[in-house]
């Protein structure tokens, strides 16, 4: 099979001829239909992620179609239209149980800890605790973006955070999980503040409903929100990884709000220095996040495809697996706006 392969740091992908993915026997394997391509990739490709080893194929938000089910497999068969989450869990051990499989202490990873999508197939274990069917009208593209910035944004905001109607919401960082977060919001009934230093990408979130955006590159941005919201955001998403914008995000939340790091902390941002001044007279509520539980997606899935949640403007490019390295290098600078999908396999 056709796959791109990250093979050194830093470097193109190598545009390979790859062995077929073996079956496992709880699991399947998948025909690609999509596959994003996501600021976590990025990480892998700069090498920060430790756990990362090359060779690998990176890809961790797709969807597809059921090629071979395993003989443990009792609820997909061939043909079958499906996602998964990026976070593969067991399905059996007690934080599965307690239906926090984002925390399973067993999870697989793909594009991380194993095989990933960025490639026409994919073995996906665990399928019976991992894999949701895909509405039938729902395009494949839109579906690989729920892969991680969708589903991270929802349970960010929903599982973790409890966004209300009313409330405000302020958004760090204007990427795919930021855009995401504000369009999904908007469907909660909350109001929403974009903060950004590119002004396409805050013009892109005006165009799609944002309430009010912010030029951090013009003006300080925790006194801009401050002022917009009446004293500072309810809940607040940090969506870059970054110790500048997680300290600021946390400085514009009202007393008793709530922030969210959804944003991945590398590199030199893995140690960050807060402002714990401003959470302790704050009494503010600090969360961490990373992706969503497989069992939330059916919900999320009929949100979307009942038209209650627009989605489509996340989508700005549907590009070929030889595009792949280009827009992974196109993370080192502010990136344009919108999410970049591959659905071009054979090119």
């Amino acid at each position: 099979m056709r796959a791109a392969v990250l093979t050194g740091y830093r470097a193109p992908l190598d545009l390979a001829d790859w062995p077929e993915p073996a079956c496992p026997e709880d699991g399947v394997v998948l025909s690609v239909l999509a596959c994003g391509i996501c600021r976590s990739d990025w990480h892998s490709w700069t090498g920060a992620d430790p756990d990362v080893v090359l060779p690998q194929i990176p890809g961790h938000e797709y969807c597809g179609v059921v090629e071979e089910a395993g003989p443990r497999v009792t609820g997909w068969k061939r043909g079958d239209r499906v996602i998964a989450p990026f976070i593969l869990a067991c399905g059996h051990c007690p934080a599965c149980a307690a239906g926090e499989q984002t925390t399973c202490p067993s999870q697989v990873v793909p594009g991380f800890t194993a095989p990933g999508a960025f490639a026409e197939r994919i073995a996906v274990p665990r399928a019976d605790a991992n894999l949701a069917a895909l509405p039938a009208t729902m395009d494949p593209a839109l579906a690989a973006a729920l892969g991680c910035r969708v589903t991270t944004a929802w349970h960010a905001l929903t599982g973790r955070a409890g966004l209300r109607p009313g409330e405000w919401l302020a958004v760090y960082g204007t990427g795919g999980v930021g855009l995401s977060a504000m369009l999904l919001a908007r469907a909660i009934g909350a109001r929403t503040v974009m903060v950004d230093v590119v002004a396409d990408k805050l013009a892109h979130a005006r165009a799609h409903g944002a309430d009010a955006t912010v030029n951090a590159a013009e003006t300080d941005p925790v006194a801009a929100v401050r002022e917009i919201t009446g004293g500072g955001a309810d809940v607040a998403i940090e969506a870059l990884g970054i110790a500048e914008t997680t300290a600021n995000a946390l400085k514009s939340l009202r007393k008793l709000g709530r922030m969210v790091q959804i944003g991945m902390p590398a590199g030199k941002h893995a140690q960050m220095t807060l402002p714990m001044n401003a959470v302790y007279s704050g009494q503010l509520a600090l969360f961490g996040t990373r992706g969503m539980p497989a069992w939330r997606y059916p919900s999320l899935l009929s949100l979307i495809d009942t038209g209650r949640v627009d989605l489509s403007p996340l989508i700005a490019r549907r590009v070929a697996l030889s595009d792949a390295s280009a827009e992974l290098a196109a993370f080192d600078r502010p990136a344009p706006p919108g999410v970049a999908v591959i659905t071009d396999f054979a090119a």
